[in-house]
């Protein structure tokens, strides 16, 4: 397993273009599996559904009046929101023809998160909030608060990509964006659902974070 940090903050999109190089990289045997932990440029990235909805236009246009950039994720779900107040981890795999770990990937991404954050006092409830902020089974939120971090995936043939978000600080800044983006998109929201970890954890950031999570990664993968 390697680790990069590799990230290009002023360009979304080349980000996007190595996540998905990366991919199939891993998946053609070119490159081991890969973990790439990085601070990411202010993005709002879609979902693939997203872009079928009559809204995306005005929601992609919304995102650059908050000055973020629009671009389509690999993973599943809808919009999601990051800057450099967040962390981004991916997790590239190669895999069989017929493997299928899809609840196993979730879970071990899920596990390394909240074991990170746990590390540093925080805790985490798993599960999804009712009209909460891209949905999804493995949501983590703050205990009776809200998500902080959200995980997807993309399969390929014989190549995987897990990847998660976790938003540390600008809950503010964040709310306003996805509230916003997500009406242009008219979909439900709940914006007592968007936050950060720094909303209740004002000590911690993004490199106390990253930190964290590195130190899981290496006492697991070596």
């Amino acid at each position: 397993m390697e680790l990069l940090t590799t990230a290009h903050p002023n360009s979304p999109a080349l980000d996007m273009k190595l996540t998905k190089d990366l991919l199939h990289a891993v998946a053609g045997g070119v490159r081991p599996a890969t973990i790439r932990v990085f601070l990411p440029g202010p993005t709002l990235a879609f979902g693939q559904l997203d872009r079928h909805r009559d809204g995306f236009d005005h929601a992609c246009r919304t995102a650059e009046a908050h000055g973020r950039t629009p671009v389509v994720r690999l993973g599943g779900g809808h919009a999601v929101a990051y800057d450099g107040d967040c962390l981004v981890i991916e997790v590239i795999r190669r895999q069989g023809r017929r493997e299928v770990e899809l609840e196993s990937r979730f879970v071990d991404m899920v596990e390394l998160i909240s074991g990170a954050l746990a590390s540093l006092g925080v805790s985490v409830w798993v599960g999804e909030r009712s009209r909460e902020y891209c949905p999804g089974k493995f949501s983590l939120h703050l205990p009776n608060g809200p998500k902080v971090a959200g995980v997807a995936q993309r399969v390929i043939l014989r190549g995987s990509l897990t990847t998660a978000v976790v938003v540390v600080g600008g809950g503010d800044a964040l709310r306003a964006v996805v509230g916003d983006v997500y009406a242009a998109l008219e979909l439900p929201l709940d914006l007592r659902t968007v936050g950060a970890v720094a909303d209740t954890h004002p000590e911690l950031n993004c490199d106390i974070v990253r930190r964290a999570v590195i130190a899981r990664l290496v006492g697991r993968y070596r």
